[in-house]
């Protein structure tokens, strides 16, 4: 058999591997609980009558995911009696999670909104510690040419989780109440926790932390260690900065060029859904082509390109056909990006700290859709919206010239493939 039908054999058997389903079905399970604690829990306190005040501040139960990285190292460090070490804190995780969507549900938010916080807190600590441990079995699990189509088939799952809690869990709540929702929902996160119990555990690598101490430190020493550690992290940071930007702004910029809710709602939300997740599986099958070092440039570089798409969507004013164009072009280099992002970083933790290096990598990503993103309304009223954008697409250029510092080093496509076989 030719090294070409050999390259062709290894691409195929990554595609269709049980490993991707996996991946796939943690992302769901990952996904579900998100909006548990957003936008359905905001209804139902809205439905029984809480004031905004207090809704607004509702928004702190969703700390945990921004500080998993400060219990990230005991689950390193520990393993679990039964099921191995990533299993077993899964399992664990999901089963206590759904288990605090009952007791969620059990509340009532109009008589003692302090309980329901509790019970939304307890369910948000549990989620981020479920996405601790997926993102670490993922990284361990796959080979690293495999990290891209992994992390766009996780993503996809997890958008689809995200749509069954909000989408499907409001259109139940117009039928039945809200606790009963709930409780459907503890329901199905049993169901998602099924497949944790027939994957293969992950291989431990050598060197895993033995004392809590060293599960602490040693991941951080090894990171910074490293010849580009600042480069690394900068990059994190810089790569969708634009793209995060510009995505902060697109709601109030689509009604002000006067597109109506409907047409926001059908061409935006609906379409766009589709097209971003047809991008993660385009993106994930085009890694596993190209390698992750080129699939970051031409990602990156349509991300950019995808950005200046809403200059034109200015120009045009409030056509539906321009618009579901930009969209679909921006929602599939989204979810391109963003599955080589998410690869990119996975390939860059130590698989002997994988949950404490990815947990720290992934609240670093976040760092530009909470602090960056704040002042673009400021931006778009002083630069208008054609000047906003543009802004945003330039942003984009930082982030693809420090891939330049990764070219010597990055693991091309034959390298990666290597190391899968």
């Amino acid at each position: 058999m030719t090294s070409s039908a050999n390259s062709s054999f290894n691409w195929w058997a990554s595609v269709l591997s049980a490993r991707m389903l996996i991946a796939l079905l943690m992302g769901f399970a990952s996904g579900l609980p998100l909006l548990l604690t957003g936008s359905v829990l905001q209804a139902w306190m809205s439905d029984e009558g809480v004031d905004l005040a207090t809704i607004g501040l509702f928004a702190l139960v969703g700390l945990p995911y921004t500080l998993k990285f400060v219990w990230a190292p005991l689950l390193d460090r520990f393993t679990l009696p039964l099921l191995g070490r990533r299993r077993g804190w899964l399992f664990l995780t999901q089963i206590i999670l759904a288990l605090s969507l009952v007791f969620l549900s059990l509340q009532h938010p109009g008589v003692s909104p302090f309980s329901v916080a509790i019970a939304a807190l307890l369910v948000t600590f549990f989620s981020a510690s479920q996405d601790i441990v997926i993102d670490a079995y993922r990284r361990e699990s796959l080979a690293d040419n495999e990290q891209g189509l992994g992390a766009s088939l996780y993503v996809n799952g997890y958008r689809i989780g995200m749509l069954l809690a909000s989408g499907g869990g409001l259109i139940l709540a117009d039928i039945v109440a809200f606790s009963v929702v709930y409780q459907i929902m503890a329901v199905v996160m049993v169901v998602a926790s099924l497949p944790t119990l027939f994957a293969t555990e992950p291989i431990a690598a050598l060197g895993q932390p033995k004392t809590l101490k060293e599960a602490v430190i040693q991941p951080f020493l090894e990171f910074f260690q490293r010849n580009e550690a600042i480069v690394i992290l900068l990059f994190i940071l810089l790569y969708k900065m634009g793209d995060t930007m510009a995505g902060n702004m697109t709601t109030p910029f689509y009604l002000d060029i006067g597109f109506s809710k409907t047409e926001i709602g059908a061409v935006v939300k609906l379409f766009g859904f589709w097209a971003t997740i047809l991008g993660g599986l385009l993106g994930g099958f085009l890694i596993l082509k190209m390698g992750i070092y080129r699939a970051l440039w031409g990602f990156g570089f349509l991300q950019a390109l995808s950005t200046a798409g809403f200059i034109l969507l200015n120009m045009a004013g409030p056509s539906t056909s321009v618009l579901a164009g930009v969209i679909a072009f921006e929602n599939l280099s989204a979810g391109m990006g963003t599955a080589a992002f998410i690869g990119f970083m996975a390939s860059q933790t130590d698989k002997r700290f994988t949950a404490t290096q990815y947990a720290l990598l992934t609240s670093l990503m976040g760092v530009p859709r909470v602090l960056i993103a704040a002042p673009t309304g400021w931006m778009a009223e002083a630069l208008g919206w054609s000047g906003f954008f543009l802004l945003c697409t330039l942003i984009a250029i930082p982030g693809l010239l420090i891939l330049h510092r990764f070219k010597n080093w990055a693991p091309s496509k034959n390298e990666e493939t290597q190391r899968a076989t």
